[in-house]
């Protein structure tokens, strides 16, 4: 906590010092720390098992540099090639500042870094006491080039601002040859005195024009466009810092000129970094709260900002973006990268339209762009759950485009193989996906993972009926609606767990529910993790249990039962006996004890997590798992503000008891929801909406269109 308590104290210092022009008191941003998800958990304990050597947890993978709400330009730090993020907090060596990010293994484009007399080796030594950050703002000091490096950015640029210690030999390394996916080829040219222009391919090109403060003596090109090269550019003796600003696009170079000219133009460093933060707390105000520790504060706000930062925009100033097809084409919305639905559906796809719905609404069209030149609406990794995503947009009123067309879409998903549901015939015929009976399945045995896919598709299906319905399709309704009951077939009631079938509808042997696979019968799971999954119909899931009591006998052991420190598969960590809170697979589990009128069994749980597995570490700033665009992040803040989105789909949230005894959420609409928690235990008894008791766990996402009040009344 001292540690956590240090770094705040840094981040408001930093950003006291760059909005010093505004005037202004900040209410918010000094609460989010950007370096929150940048350690790993380490510790055996929270794991469940101990990391083998050189095994570096997936936890957080998140990147501390600057960046807008889902812009294009994420520009941080590099301290490991082929990592998450890019950077790792436990390095003490700076590579190069990049322009691209997720915290998902790829991107990180386009790495520049100041240098002075740099030697043979390109890489600076640095250290966190000289470091600072906030939302929109990065400073660091590399140590070996006596230079002080500062980041900001807008939507789709960079703006780096760089005070060298020695002003007669200043160069910046463009290490074009290097990102987190592999280069097929670079290019970098002068266009002037001042400027240089190029791009960087990997699976996709990405071209930037940048603009230096200085006059460029020399550019020095080492192996253009090979995997080893690199190049410098060498500038003018001169006192004044050396700024670069640089232009980001996908489409062209003239693009990423015209981005650099419409979002930066003349402007200071210090008036893009303002215009930032305040960007950030114009978002952010979106909560507010009384009550609460700083460190709660500091997760809430640090939360909201991750989440806010995935989707990513792909279209430029002039509307055109290179689609699925490669093709430069125009539109009059902004085209945004696939969310990362596997990870995000549950809950991140929701607040972002709560948050942003102008972005979510594009962030559809989008999707749709995609399904028209692919004939399908993009999956991510597993699952079908654009599914959820576009149905719960659609049923929250983000409703402003073609429906029809996107629901024919999804229709093709749901029915046609191949395309975006694997296994999609075998499911459709016998209500289940299979897995090949494997003699000693490991971790990595590569199969259908038929059992999360099964689960998965049937509350897809339940999505995309609730479209179905809205539209009046009344024979697809009843079709999907058949189909989301498909889950059951994956019950075993001699195990009472969902359990694995061969393709003549065998149960598979020998079963181990503790044993977690990445694709064999599950997806990064167990079975105990899959199987409390039935969103769209908890009544029947308790049903196969037998009833409300041996479901909550069966869910206590959930959280009780020990893991076994033998299982090691990365991803599946951070334990609570069975339940997996480093992964997303088990994530409804702990509301389930609701469904069952034990609210109060929900509550310990919710609270064990947010108050035991966030901002923990040595540092106080790890994550128990992977951010996954914002999805663990989304976790915590519905959960800690009190509305959880148990079916993303239904325009309906699960009430807990909030962390804060005042929450003030000013919606999209105009309109504002204050959630109050009085009462002196966290055993939830009674829940008032607009001064009235209701008879339900859940409140209607009218709140958020005509605002209103709901009181959390403990014992």
């Amino acid at each position: 906590m001292k540690s956590l308590m240090k770094l705040s104290g840094a981040l408001l210092l930093a950003v006291v010092c760059t909005n010093s022009s505004y005037g202004q008191k900040l209410k918010y941003t000094p609460y989010v720390n950007t370096f929150i998800g940048t350690a790993a958990v380490t510790d055996a304990k929270i794991l469940g098992y101990e990391p083998p050597k050189d095994w570096r947890p997936w936890s957080g993978l998140t990147f501390p540099g600057s960046s807008l709400p889902n812009a294009l330009v994420q520009l941080s730090p590099m301290t490991k090639y082929g990592s998450g993020a890019g950077y790792e907090y436990e390095d003490d060596v700076i590579y190069g500042f990049t322009h691209t990010n997720k915290g998902h293994w790829n991107l990180c484009n386009i790495p520049l870094l100041p240098l002075s007399k740099p030697g043979a080796k390109f890489g600076s030594k640095f250290s966190h006491k000289n470091e600072k950050a906030t939302a929109g703002y990065y400073q660091v000091y590399l140590d070996d080039y006596k230079v002080k490096a500062e980041l900001t950015s807008t939507l789709r640029c960079g703006y780096h601002k760089y005070t060298y210690a020695d002003n007669k030999d200043r160069q910046i390394l463009f290490d074009l040859a290097k990102a987190n996916n592999k280069i097929r080829d670079w290019k970098i040219e002068q266009v002037n005195d001042n400027t240089v222009e190029g791009f960087q391919t990997t699976g996709e090109r990405i071209f930037f024009y940048a603009e230096f403060n200085t006059p460029i003596t020399k550019l020095n090109k080492t192996e253009e466009g090979k995997q080893q090269g690199y190049a410098i550019v060498h500038l003018a003796d001169g006192n004044k810092p050396v700024t670069v600003k640089i232009g980001i696009s996908y489409v062209s170079t003239a693009n990423a000129k015209l981005n650099l000219e419409k979002e930066i133009s003349n402007a200071s460093f210090e008036t893009i970094s303002n215009r930032a933060i305040q960007t950030w707390e114009k978002t952010l105000s979106a909560i507010q709260l009384k009550g609460g520790t700083t460190k709660q504060k500091t997760m809430l706000y640090s939360s909201l900002y991750r989440s806010l930062l995935w989707p990513a925009l792909r279209s430029d100033v002039n509307g055109e973006y290179t689609d699925a097809k490669r093709n430069v084409v125009k539109a009059d919305f902004n085209y945004y990268t696939e969310p990362s639905l596997w990870d995000t559906y549950r809950n991140k796809d929701v607040l972002l339209g709560l948050i942003s719905p102008d972005v979510a609404l594009d962030v559809i069209k989008s999707m749709k762009d995609v399904g028209e030149k692919t004939g399908f609406i993009p999956t991510f990794f597993h699952g079908d759950h654009g599914a959820s995503s576009i149905a719960g947009a659609y049923l929250r009123g983000i409703d402003n485009f073609d429906i029809e067309a996107t629901y024919k879409l999804l229709l093709r998903n749901a029915n046609i193989e191949p395309g975006a549901r694997a296994h999609v015939k075998e499911y459709i015929e016998k209500g289940y996906i299979s897995d090949p009976d494997v003699p000693n399945p490991h971790v990595e045995t590569k199969a259908a993972a038929g059992v999360s896919k099964t689960l998965e598709y049937s509350y897809d299906d339940y999505s995309l009926a609730q479209i179905a319905k809205k539209l009046g399709d009344t024979a697809n309704y009843r079709i999907l609606m058949a189909r989301s009951q498909n889950y059951k077939n994956m019950f075993d009631p001699s195990t009472k767990f969902m359990r694995g079938r061969l393709a003549d509808g065998s149960w598979i042997t020998p079963f181990n529910p503790q044993y977690p696979y990445y694709e064999y019968m599950y997806r990064e799971a167990n079975a105990w993790q899959v199987s409390f999954f039935a969103p769209h119909d908890m009544p029947g899931l308790i049903a196969l249990y037998g009833g409300a009591a041996p479901f909550e006998a069966k869910l206590d052991s959930l959280f009780t039962v020990p893991w076994n420190p033998n299982y090691i598969a990365r991803n599946v960590e951070s334990m609570i006996g069975q339940y997996c809170h480093g992964n997303q697979p088990d994530h409804e589990a702990p509301f389930s004890y609701y469904f069952i009128n034990k609210p109060e069994k929900s509550q310990k749980v919710i609270d064990t997590i947010l108050n035991s597995l966030y901002g923990i570490g040595k540092e106080g700033i790890a994550l128990c798992g992977m951010d996954d665009a914002g999805e663990m992040s989304a976790w915590y803040v519905l959960s800690a503000l009190g509305l959880y989105t148990f079916s993303a789909t239904d325009p309906e949230y699960l009430v807990t008891v909030p962390l804060f005894d005042e929450v003030k959420w000013n919606t999209s609409s105009g309109k504002t929801i204050t959630i109050t928690h009085s009462g002196k235990t966290r055993d939830l008894k009674e829940i008032k909406v607009n001064g009235r008791s209701i008879n339900s766990y859940f409140v209607s996402h009218d709140l958020f269109k005509n605002g209103g009040t709901i009181e959390v009344v403990t014992k």
